[in-house]
Parts: structure tokens; C-alpha cells; sequence
């Protein structure tokens, strides 16, 4: 073995040192070290494509609650980046590879959606940075043993099982025809409310979608054949309006129901109106516009509505949650992404959303799921899916 001259073994422990912080999000710019005045937060998902309606009420709430915080002038400040993924897993790659080398962020709100969150993942487990997703629903994201992965909002074992449950005591259903989009979301999901309707007694019948198709002629028919009471539908508002504009135009009457990725008011006009109404969303998120869940929502509600004008969207309250999370550990110390992810290991705070404390595999702790009506292109909250009623 070629000696090296002790010089030279300081410089290569140095650099080694520089390329371990820089893999933490680490350096200067983030909080690692001396005086900070500011840390970088990124926010992912969405923003542009075609299901950004659902994405989009994220960025504002964490904006919102960014933006209130650092209204206050405090000592370290937050920088809130968009990363827009447009729900490409492979754009979200690139984007969290920039977001940690180039701008150093500490901490990622997303990314919004369960395929981009199942790539995006490893990169942020590589790099050390701890990341909160208000929407990311796929059970098994918090199966992969991620120490950085947390999400505050219930997953869709949670959610599929509220739903099925609602569907044979709420809807009394008791002939389900099943549709998922094949998507790393919506198959699992449409599989879990499934086995739940069919739990609660009812018969059911599958079937799959192109996403990236426009007929869907054929599921329409293997529908109406089957003639069911309900009709679960496991995907995104983009293809949930077309896939209930076929239906009724193929004379299928059935119920239709779907989950939170249905939830926005592009589901009505996709279906063309009239098509949609009476549909009902399962979601577990809780979406108050009128702030009636007590004053944390009611504040919250008040104060969306001033900045964005528009009253709370899906998944707004989480993300308003999320960004507290990252918030409340810049104002106890922490300013590096070490330090803000041994912070979310401790929060126990109670959220706009719901009570927020994390378990060890990054799942939030308790969650109900809530049940919406299609009324026109609004969705008023119907109530928990243990008792609400059609």
C-alpha cells in the first residue's frame, strides 16, 4: 500500500467531510453551521398538470402557513420552492435530485402523489432529508422501512376500508362493480374497498381502465351486463368525469363513488355536468370551508380564503399540517435536516386537520375518513363514513 503524506490525508478527510454534508442537504445554505437566517422547504407535486386541482390546495396551504410564520419576523426564516412534478415519477426523480444538490433544501412537503413518492423515496433516504406528504395515500409506502418518509394524512387501507363499509351500510349496496386506473394509487385501493364491500355482504365484479385512453366503451359494457346498485371507481378526477360521462351515456345508473383523488370539482365537469351529480367521494382528509371542526379550522378556513380567495380545498388542511411539522422545528432549533427529522420523531401537536404525532414507520397516528357529495361543482361534507348518509 502506497503511503500518503499526512497533508494530503487532511485534504481527502476534508473533502470526504464536505460531500457527507453536502448528501444531507447539509452546508452553509441549509443550516449546517455558524449563523442561519434562512432554510429552504420544497413542496412537490402536481402544479400544472392534469390533475393539478387536487395538488395545488397544497402548495397554498403550505404557502400560507410559510408565509404567516414568517410574517413574525422570526431569527431563521423559511424559503418555501415549488418543484413541479406534474406526477411524473421520473420528473420528480430529477426535480429531488436538484432540490438537495443545488438548492439544499431541509425538508420536502410531498411528494403529492403515491407513484412519484414510491421513486422519490430512496433519493431523499439517500440524502438524509426528511419529507411529509399531506396526500401520498398507497398503503406500502410505509412498508419500505424509510427513516426520512412520513405522511400525515391515513392511507388507503384506512380509506378503502371507510369506503367499502359505506358503501354496503350507507349506499346499502348490494351488487359493487369494482374499476380501477391500474395506477400504483388506485389499483390497490379499488382492491381494498372490494374486499370491504364484500365483506359487508355485497356481490361485486372488476374491471381496469386506460388511463392514457379516451373509450372506455368496454368496462362501460361489462358494467351494465353486471347491472350493480354502486359503482367504485379507484383513480384520478381527470378520468373519473369521463369514465361517468360513458357510463350514463351507456345507460349505467348506478351510484358512483370514488376516492380522494376524485375529490375536486374537475370530476363534474369532466362527467359534463349533470352526469356527476350525486356522486359520492371518500376521502381521509377533512375539507371545512366553513371552519365548523372548531377554531384551528375555522382560523384556517378564514385565513385561505383571505389570501387565496377561494375556500379550502382537498388536502389543504394537511398540508397546512405538514408545514406546521417543519415550522414548529426551525422554531425549536433545528435548522438542519438531521435535526428537523429527530424534531418530527417528537410532534405531538394538535393540527388543523387532526392530532399530529407519528408513528415509527411515518404514519400518522388515528385518522377517520369522511364522506362528499357531488352537488353541482361543489362537494359539501356529508360526515364521517360511519354514519353519514347518502
Amino acid at each position: 500500500m502506497k503511503r500518503v503524506p499526512p497533508t494530503m490525508r487532511l485534504l481527502a478527510a476534508l473533502g470526504a467531510a464536505s460531500l457527507a454534508l453536502s448528501a444531507c442537504g447539509g452546508g452553509s445554505d441549509s443550516g449546517s453551521g455558524g449563523d442561519v437566517s434562512e432554510v429552504s422547504i420544497g413542496v412537490m407535486g402536481d402544479f400544472t398538470g392534469e390533475n393539478a386541482g387536487i395538488v395545488l390546495p397544497i402548495k397554498n396551504a403550505a404557502q400560507l402557513a410559510i408565509d404567516e410564520y414568517n410574517a413574525t419576523n422570526p431569527e431563521v426564516k423559511i424559503k418555501l420552492l415549488p418543484y413541479d412534478s406534474q406526477a411524473k415519477p421520473e420528473q420528480a426523480v430529477s426535480l429531488a435530485k436538484n432540490a438537495i444538490k443545488q438548492d439544499k433544501i431541509v425538508g420536502l412537503i410531498g411528494p403529492a402523489f403515491s407513484g412519484e413518492s414510491a421513486q422519490v423515496g430512496p433519493v431523499l433516504e439517500e440524502a438524509q432529508i426528511p419529507s411529509i406528504s399531506a396526500s401520498a395515500t398507497n398503503a406500502t409506502l410505509a412498508e419500505n422501512n424509510w427513516k426520512y418518509w412520513h405522511r400525515v394524512i391515513s392511507d388507503d387501507d384506512v380509506q378503502g376500508a371507510g369506503i367499502g363499509e359505506f358503501i354496503t351500510t350507507g349506499v346499502e349496496a348490494k351488487k359493487v362493480f369494482v374499476i380501477d386506473d391500474k395506477s400504483t394509487y388506485g389499483q390497490p385501493l379499488a382492491a381494498t374497498v372490494k374486499a370491504n364491500a364484500e365483506k359487508g355482504g355485497a356481490t361485486t365484479q372488476t374491471d381496469s381502465i386506460d388511463p392514457d385512453g379516451a373509450d372506455y366503451s368496454s368496462t362501460v359494457n361489462k358494467a351494465k351486463a353486471f347491472a350493480p346498485d354502486a359503482i367504485f371507481f379507484g383513480g384520478y378526477y381527470a378520468e373519473g368525469g369521463k369514465l361517468i360521462k360513458q357510463l350514463r351515456e351507456g345507460g349505467v345508473k348506478a351510484t358512483f363513488l370514488s376516492a380522494d383523488g376524485s375529490l375536486d370539482p374537475g370530476l363534474a365537469k369532466g362527467a359534463g355536468g349533470e352526469n356527476a351529480e350525486g356522486s359520492l367521494i371518500g376521502c381521509p382528509c377533512l375539507i371545512d370551508p366553513e371552519g365548523t371542526a372548531g377554531d384551528a379550522s375555522k382560523k384556517f378556513a378564514e385565513a385561505y380564503k383571505a389570501k387565496f380567495s377561494a375556500p379550502t380545498a382537498i388536502y389543504a388542511a394537511e398540508a397546512y399540517d405538514a408545514a406546521t411539522v417543519f415550522i414548529k422545528a426551525v422554531q425549536s432549533g433545528a435548522t438542519t435536516a438531521e435535526d428537523i427529522q429527530k424534531f418530527i420523531g417528537t410532534a405531538d401537536f394538535t393540527g388543523v386537520s387532526k392530532q399530529i404525532k407519528f408513528e415509527a414507520n411515518g404514519e400518522v397516528s388515528g385518522g377517520d375518513v369522511y364522506i362528499y357529495k357531488v352537488t353541482g361543482e361543489s362537494l359539501p361534507l356529508l360526515g364521517n363514513a360511519k354514519t353519514a348518509k347518502p
